[in-house]
């Protein structure tokens, strides 16, 4: 059979003439490589206008550290930001500031198991921007100070950041991570490193692993943006061809994840531990080859609809009214090793049922190999993948500059193709079709296998939680094998959902703005609809309804019944279909639409392509005529959730959040927490939560649809009439009230204690009511990100106390005014006073002298930077033009905010400090529990924030 099959296979590349042929490179992406080795990427994209993306690739990470640099590929990465020849000590980021660039938002960087990568967008709205970007470049390659003061320094920075790593996940990780990286290097070089090592290493050590490693042969640059090619590739040259080649340079071993014949099996638990999962891993008998071929491309898009089915199925098990999990996945794909892919897949569930949801997993796969799949899935599962690429293609000239970098990024680093959208789409639409059953159903023999399987089973420790064995892992893996099972079974597609219906819909009367370049039509049942045609997006229509009222005007007691059963309303389905049948009807339709009730609002969202405008109508019209009811469908939601959140009140984030939120609403009786208990659900009730829904849209007089994007206005028009001009309509308004409950007042400071590990939270807040002024508005939204400088500035880079933090502020107007303003930061316990001490101070200075010029300056040209990027944003227009709806603001805001930021003043800042930070001042502290100091004491080895890397 696999000798017949491989001649087929054979025989129809033949035939495609493709067999050989190799995937070519895109031809607008300018490549070369520099007489030292260094490697550069060059692409013209004029989205967004006068803007470029920098990238430095590295590949090189924490794998290579020698046993006593563990930590330092990191590290390095952070010194980068503190000393370079020509940006001295913390300059860079003051410099970036100065020119629109903004710290961990925009400038940013991370260090993974085999690669370090920084980026950097740069506003070239300035002369002499570009080559001050290519200097931060130059000077990231080759520049590091790396001064003995500056190291020593950054360690209390990067010990801050390990520390946020240190918990429940990090504790069992520690224990079931040599199990899944199973005699592999990547076990014992975690991107965070030891925590000894970063505590006590010598400077020349690093200076030892930038000398070996940050050599022109192992590196990328990569220009996307508003640049002319030539030119660029010129200032390349000019720059980074200068530096020498390494002599004889250490050797850039590649690491493997070894195979081997037995399971593996880890079952941990932690008292802390948040929610239940298991994982596993089975991993490939040959080595990862990076795709080169169009064979090879092939067969990964063959893959890709195995993948694709197999979640579809588990899909409709999750979507059912008795999910066996509330998260189910599988895949095949790589791993921490670069040399290795695996079949892989994961599940969350309730405490203690993490061996059936293996068992779940591992049965619809066997199910699959058993049977193989049927034709009408892998037709929905074409059209789903030649949908996504269709939009892709459509839109490929209005990509921005950061959803075309990380290609060119993942090339160098990992070989993986980068023919262009063209090349792929034209070849998807080629191959597609030729696509058997006979090529899907082999894939999965091949890739679920005996050997080389590790399962990882990890939940929280309790008296009632009964753990599965190792043993009994091992023996349901052979029980699957003799397993009972019957070939899926599919329910017939549906062919619609809105029963056909003649309109009479009419527009009454059109508005236009000319400034905002809006129509406006008001319709016969009394619904507005407003448009804006754009061509940001190629085929892209966003879109949104909105009505007033929201869960504001429900009753105290209602409201309690009902305010988490909103979001599980549309678990039932629309128009008589499931879920499920409503996935089956959209697949390889562009389009997505919600409803909800939030609290001044009631509404509909959602996005579209042009072709799929009339399916997000009908969805539309569903939504507010035909939600189903279904209280299975609402009872699994339920267990869903509750097995999510049973033991959420175990993280000591979320405890010190909802217990600070509890006290300071302890006058609202609407409040009752954050997430809901056991009790809360008990209380919860289904069908009260829908008659009010369905009586919120039973009016669609009262609202307000906005659509923005590239509209033919001939087809919106179309659909309009149709379908939202037929919705009902009761010649009623409500709008929002407000309920007249007010956040406690006064000044106090509370200490809450959870968690085992070292870690603090601070939160120092300001609230309560003023009259509205937009100008005091602007004002106080622009002093939270200048005391966010002004954080770090202190926190972070004079005192080495924490590793990330920030602050924000502003007014609201409704559903009354009032003002906020809250600085946060996490840190070590031991630090905790002295650190909201410096912060206090810094607010201090903030009121007594105003803000420095230049700070300000900082915040203005990162504003500038944004507004300039957003405006070429659909989204940031619907949100702009539906604002005014809800709150009343300046309809023309979204035209003339640059000109307002340009307004501000130092005074402008200070007045606000001095009006809003000068009283009512509450502090929150979450510090762990007693004997934290003794915990401290224990060595913390390892860490990792995710396996993407760590990010500066």
């Amino acid at each position: 059979m696999k000798k017949r099959l491989f001649s087929v296979v054979v025989c129809g590349l033949i035939s495609s003439g493709i067999f050989g042929q190799n995937i070519p490179l895109d031809p607008s992406v300018k490549m070369g490589v520099l007489s030292n080795g260094m490697k550069y990427y060059i692409r013209k994209n004029a989205l967004p206008e006068k803007k470029v993306d920098f990238r430095l690739a590295i590949n090189v990470g924490s794998i290579l550290e020698d046993e006593n640099q563990r930590g330092l590929a990191h590290f390095m990465e952070h010194m980068n930001f503190n000393g370079t020849k020509n940006f001295p000590d913390n300059k860079l980021v003051d410099f970036l500031q100065s020119i629109g660039v903004k710290f961990g938002q925009h400038l940013n960087a991370y260090t993974g198991f085999d690669e370090t990568v920084y980026m950097l967008p740069v506003p070239l709205d300035k002369p002499g921007n570009l080559d001050a970007g290519l200097k931060v470049m130059e000077d990231w390659a080759f520049n590091a100070t790396l001064s003995d003061e500056q190291i020593n320094k950054e360690r209390g920075v990067v010990l801050e950041e390990l520390r946020l790593g240190l918990g429940a996940d990090k504790r069992m990780q520690d224990k079931y991570l040599p199990k899944q990286l199973y005699k592999s290097q990547y076990a014992e070089r975690l991107p965070m490193g030891k925590k000894e090592v970063l505590e006590n290493f010598k400077p020349d050590l690093i200076r030892k692993f930038h000398q070996d490693w940050y050599r022109p042969d192992l590196m990328a640059i990569i220009v996307v943006g508003d640049i002319d090619v030539e030119e660029m590739e010129k200032k390349i040259k000019d720059n980074f061809g200068k530096y020498k080649k390494a002599i004889n340079p250490k050797e850039r071993k590649s690491f493997d994840l070894p195979n081997h014949k037995e399971t593996l099996v880890a079952i941990e638990t932690d008292p802390d531990a948040t929610s239940s999962g298991v994982q596993f891993i089975i991993k490939d008998s040959e080595a990862y080859k990076p795709e080169v071929t169009v064979e090879q491309y092939n067969q990964r898009i063959v893959e890709g609809l195995v993948n694709m089915m197999l979640n579809n199925r588990l899909g409709e098990l999750i979507n059912s009214t008795n999910p066996p999990f509330t998260y189910g996945a599988v895949y095949h794909g790589g791993t921490y090793a670069r040399t290795k892919e695996a079949f892989q897949g994961s599940a969350v569930t309730k405490d203690g049922d993490q061996l059936n949801a293996l068992k779940v997993l591992l049965k619809e796969v066997e199910r699959a190999k058993r049977f193989g799949f049927t034709s009408s899935e892998l037709d929905r599962a074409k059209t789903q993948i030649l949908s996504s690429y269709e939009w892709a293609y459509n839109n490929r000239d209005k990509n921005e500059n950061d959803e075309l970098i990380g290609g060119y990024v993942n090339h160098f680093l990992r070989q993986e193709p980068m023919p262009g959208i063209t090349w792929e789409y034209d070849q998807i639409k080629k191959f597609l079709p030729e696509v058997t059953l006979v090529q899907t159903n082999a894939i999965i023999g091949k890739q679920v296998k005996d050997d080389s399987r590790v399962v990882v089973i990890t939940g929280p420790k309790k008296d009632d939680i009964t753990m599965p064995t190792e043993s009994m892992v091992l023996d349901m893996f052979e029980k699957l094998k003799l397993a009972d099972l019957t070939p899926y079974q599919e329910k017939m597609k549906a062919e619609s959902l809105i029963k056909p219906f003649k309109s009479e819909g009419k527009i009454t009367k059109t508005e236009t703005d000319t400034k905002l370049g809006t129509t406006t039509w008001i319709l016969n049942n009394g619904a507005k609809v407003t448009f804006k045609k754009t061509d940001f997006k190629d085929d892209e229509i966003v879109f949104a309804g909105l009505s007033l009222g929201g869960s504001s005007i429900i009753p105290d007691t209602d409201y309690n019944k009902t305010e988490f059963a909103f979001d599980a309303l549309l678990e039932a389905g629309l128009g008589g279909l499931s879920k499920t049948d409503l996935t089956h009807y959209l697949a390889g339709k562009q389009v997505s639409v919600s409803s909800y009730i939030s609290g001044m609002t009631e509404g509909v969202s959602g996005t579209s392509s042009k072709r799929d405008l009339k399916t997000a109508m009908e969805l539309i019209y569903a939504c507010f005529t035909d939600l189903n009811y279904n209280p299975d469908s609402f009872n699994a939601y339920k267990m869903k959730k509750s097995s999510m959140l049973t033991n959420v009140e175990s993280d000591p984030e979320y405890y010190f959040s909802n217990e600070y939120a509890k006290f300071i609403n302890q006058k609202n009786p609407r409040f009752i927490g954050l997430a809901p208990t056991e009790k809360d659900w008990a209380n919860t009730d289904y069908k009260k939560a829908y008659d009010i829904y369905r009586q919120k849209f039973a009016n669609a007089g009262n609202f307000h649809f906005y659509f923005v994007g590239n509209i033919e206005e001939t087809q919106l028009k179309s659909e309009v009439l149709h379908y939202i001009a037929s919705l009902p309509a009761t010649g009623k308004s409500s709008t929002f009230k407000d309920t007249g409950y007010r956040p406690l007042e006064g000044e106090f400071t509370k200490v809450y204690k959870k968690g085992k590990e070292p870690k603090s939270l601070v939160t120092i807040s300001y609230s309560g009511e003023t009259p509205y002024n937009e100008k005091e508005a602007f004002a106080l939204s622009a002093l939270g990100e200048v005391a966010t400088i002004k954080v770090l500035e202190k926190l972070r880079e004079d005192e080495s106390g924490i590793y990330g933090g920030g602050a924000s502020g502003g007014l609201s107007k409704v559903p009354y005014s009032s003002y906020s303003f809250s600085i946060n930061f996490p840190c070590g316990p031991e630090n905790v006073d002295k650190l909201t001490k410096s912060a206090l101070a810094e607010l201090q200075k903030l009121i007594d002298k105003g803000p420095e010029q230049k700070d300000l300056d900082k915040y203005k040209e990162g504003e500038y930077n944004e507004y300039k990027t957003s405006l070429k944003d659909n989204g940031f227009w619907l949100q702009g033009i539906a604002q005014n709806q809800v709150d009343g603001s300046d309809p023309y805001a979204i035209l003339n905010y640059q000109d307002k930021v340009k307004l501000l003043t130092v005074k402008d800042l200070q007045d606000v400090a001095k009006k809003y930070l000068s009283k009512g001042r509450n502090i929150a502290v979450l510090m762990p529990e007693d004997g934290w100091v003794n915990a401290k004491k224990a060595d913390s080895n390892t860490g990792m924030t995710d396996r993407a890397g760590v990010q500066q």
